[in-house]
């Protein structure tokens, strides 16, 4: 009886039933409907249009009727929500994969136990889940890493069945890192790698210097990202690359503001704008989080602002205004009808002496100056403000520790923290899973302001946080289908597309002779790549490797190969820039009675410090180095890591005896030239894309055409005295062919480039 009632009422809505028990309902004028049958909602036909019940009270509230606009839906919903509903609302989770693993930050348990005893399928909620989106009321998720597309869809779907029944069926804001590069290196790109179409990211899209094809990129990431039940993107990250020895350099577009804030409009663009949508908005927008106002980019001497050590940005160029460009010319002036970036995500560091206001030196995030008067007041921002990941967590017990990242508010506790955020001007937390500490901040803000002054506050973040699931169509219909998912994600045509995109990115440093390209079947000797043992982002140990550092199965194709020189008609050398383990602290050095800073070279062989800063610009570790006033590294020493890449080119050199030898560089920031470069015929640079497509530029498949998005110094001299809020401000490389290596600078098959990207984008 029951199964042909519903065959009934599936004949009158207009249902389609597919995967979990998730129905379909057509709007003749209207979207498409999606809901879980085993979560209580039921349809309401109104005026010949059909609604969702979310609240389940039997009529059509402001916020369920599609037909508003989305202000007046955000507001009513608001209005209805419990300040506990808002806290919750107000939290952004920490990293999630899927499934969950036993050990780590990501780690979680299914019905008490770990994932590979308990029985659960791949794509189940863990407990922690459950519990911070039932009893904590959580409702932005940021995914990592998935075992495929198809499971990350039905998580999705689950994560959105689970939670529909709940309360008023506020939906689930999906959220990723970064996912299309094509290696993965950090937490803030953990995503990358996956099944998906790979793409340049960070300084290899900024080698492009085209902004349509980060648009494109931006439209196709952004299908991709729906497909997988992701409607957030906290990307792209528009600081400048002023400081070369930076960590995140490598994910940046450029140092030049102009082409960074063309290169950020283009993916927020691409990534908001549903194609035929009269806004722009719409159910195959992916809201974009941009990041790090006002621009985390200027770290003193290099150090980075996730590790105490880093936590001050400096400005001795008096050059703020520029790293605020790309987010006021770029961001926030959409050619497209979305108009601006949906989030801003400020940086953990301590814009230091730019409170020109209050005087106060503190982390972005809890800034009044930053967020209240200068983003929301002088430029206008009423969109969201999320705080970077945990920085209202307590600090590890060393500068160069790994944890919270509190900075300037360490001696507050966790819910004075929240409150100085909320002060501030931001609407969201991130990497917290708990809604106590919010609450109690609102208390907080209560016996300060008066209970009707605060909630509307709390209102208001409300409405902001809301207006992003409303305008992508969340409300509507949350739900993937997974049969789409598994078509979409990863196509052909968007691998192929990406793969060109990597292309495009390399950029040809020399060609002496014209050696390149080399589309005769000749012999090749590729030496293998030894990489030492290393630590990573979260201090996981990896032993050391000897392997080939490109598919030789692939090159055979090409070439012959040989493992003796002598034989070789050419030497392909693949490297890596030179990396500095330490990353401008010493645990050793500090436990040597010294204050523990160290230099971060971008050269491979041993460097010593002797043109560093007397005495630091900023100073100050209040709980874990209170005597620590001065953070120079004047005359101290360190060695890159992977210095066998310098003895790898050098040896190549040598058994070639005058043969030509082809360097191969995968760079993750500026580096020093001087060393090897007299002994390589060609250079191509690439900025983490995969050695394949190095391949088949050697062999002229493709002609290179990427351009410097930033200098390549001289020396590491002219690296010590160049100001870390300036671009362009460092002397550059000159090879043996005349040529600098300065912004802008690239070679194709007939010389060096002159074209309208380089007219158009140039040292100012």
């Amino acid at each position: 009886m029951k199964k042909s009632v519903f065959n009934i009422a599936a004949l009158f809505l207009g249902l389609t039933a597919f995967s979990q028990n998730i129905q379909t309902v057509t709007n003749s004028k209207g979207p498409v409907l999606g809901y879980s049958a085993d979560s209580g909602v039921k349809i309401l036909i109104v005026g010949g249009n059909k609604f969702k019940d979310l609240n389940k009270n039997g009529k059509l509230d402001k916020y369920e009727d599609w037909r508003l606009p989305v202000d007046e839906r955000a507001k009513d919903l608001a209005s209805k929500m419990s300040v506990e509903q808002i806290a919750g609302l107000m939290l952004y989770s920490g990293h999630q994969s899927v499934p969950a693993p036993a050990e780590g930050f990501r780690a979680g348990k299914y019905n008490g136990m770990f994932y590979k005893e308990s029985g659960a399928k791949a794509f189940d909620l863990t407990d922690q889940q459950k519990k911070f989106l039932k009893e904590d009321n959580l409702r932005h998720v940021l995914v990592t890493t998935v075992e495929s597309p198809e499971i990350a869809a039905k998580w999705s779907n689950n994560i959105q069945a689970y939670i529909e029944g709940l309360g008023l069926g506020i939906p689930a804001n999906n959220s990723t890192d970064p996912r299309h590069s094509a290696t993965v290196t950090a937490e803030f790109n953990e995503g990358a790698g996956g099944q998906i179409s790979l793409w340049p990211d960070g300084l290899a899209m900024g080698a492009t210097f085209d902004p349509e094809l980060v648009k494109k990129f931006g439209n196709i990431a952004a299908q991709e990202y729906r497909a997988l039940g992701i409607s957030t993107a906290l990307s792209p990250q528009i600081d400048l690359g002023t400081e070369p020895r930076w960590y995140r350099i490598a994910y940046v577009f450029s140092e030049s503001p102009e082409l960074t804030a063309d290169l950020g409009r283009g993916y927020i663009d691409g990534f908001q704008t549903t194609i035929g949508s009269k806004n722009g908005w719409g159910n195959k927008s992916v809201n974009a989080m941009v990041k790090h106002w006002p621009g985390g980019g200027p770290e003193e001497g290099g150090r980075d602002g996730h590790w105490a050590m880093g936590k001050f940005a400096v400005y001795p160029g008096n050059n703020f205004q520029n790293h605020v460009k790309p987010f006021t010319e770029g961001a926030f002036k959409l050619n497209g009808g979305t108009k601006e970036a949906s989030a801003v995500m400020p940086y953990y560091t301590i814009s230091f002496n730019q409170d020109t206001k209050n005087g106060e030196n503190v982390g972005n995030g809890y800034s009044k100056y930053l967020i209240t008067d200068l983003l929301r007041g002088k430029y206008k921002y009423d969109g969201v403000v999320c705080t970077d990941w945990l920085i209202t967590a307590d600090e590890p017990k060393s500068p160069g520790g790994f944890a919270g990242k509190p900075w300037g508010a360490e001696k507050l506790s966790i819910a004075q923290r929240h409150y100085k955020v909320l002060e501030a001007g931001v609407d969201q937390f991130g990497g917290n899973n708990d809604k106590a500490p919010v609450l109690e901040a609102y208390q907080m803000g209560v016996k300060e302001h008066g209970e009707k002054a605060y909630r509307a506050k709390f209102e208001q973040s409300a409405v902001r946080l809301l207006r992003n699931f409303f305008r992508t169509g969340l409300f509507e219909n949350p739900y993937v289908n997974v049969e789409e998912t598994k078509k979409i994600v990863g196509n052909p045509e968007f691998m192929k597309a990406g793969y060109e995109a990597q292309v495009k990115s390399i950029v040809m440093l020399k060609n002496k002779a014209n050696i390149l390209p080399i589309k005769e079947r000749k012999t090749v000797y590729i030496p293998k790549r030894y990489s030492p043992a290393t630590f990573n982002w979260w201090g996981v140990y990896t032993g050391p490797s000897l392997e080939y550092p490109v598919d030789i199965e692939k090159v055979k194709k090409h070439f012959n190969v040989t493992d003796d020189p002598a034989k070789a008609d050419f030497a392909l050398v693949f490297v890596k820039s030179p990396h500095s383990e330490e990353g401008g602290y010493s645990e050793i050095d500090a436990k040597e009675g010294r204050n523990g800073y160290v230099p971060i070279s971008l050269q491979y062989q041993t460097y010593t410090a002797t043109e560093a800063r007397e005495k630091s610009i900023a100073a100050g570790d209040p709980v874990v180095a209170p005597n620590v006033h001065d953070r120079t590294f004047k005359n101290k020493t360190s060695t890159a890591t992977n210095f066998t890449d310098l003895l790898a080119i050098e040896n190549a050199y040598k058994a070639m005896n005058g043969k030509p030898v082809i360097v191969s560089i995968t760079a993750s920031k500026p580096m020093i030239f001087n060393e090897f470069e007299k002994h390589a015929d060609a250079i191509l640079m690439n900025f983490n894309v995969s050695n394949q497509a190095v391949v088949d530029i050697v062999t002229g498949k493709y002609e290179p055409s990427g351009l410097l998005p930033l200098q390549m110094p001289a020396n590491m001299a002219t690296v010590e005295k160049q100001k870390e809020d300036v671009p362009y401000d460092m002397e550059t490389h000159k090879d043996s062919e005349g040529h600098n290596y300065d912004f802008g600078y690239g070679m194709n098959w007939s010389g060096v480039i002159k074209d309208a990207r380089t007219q158009k984008y140039h040292k100012q």
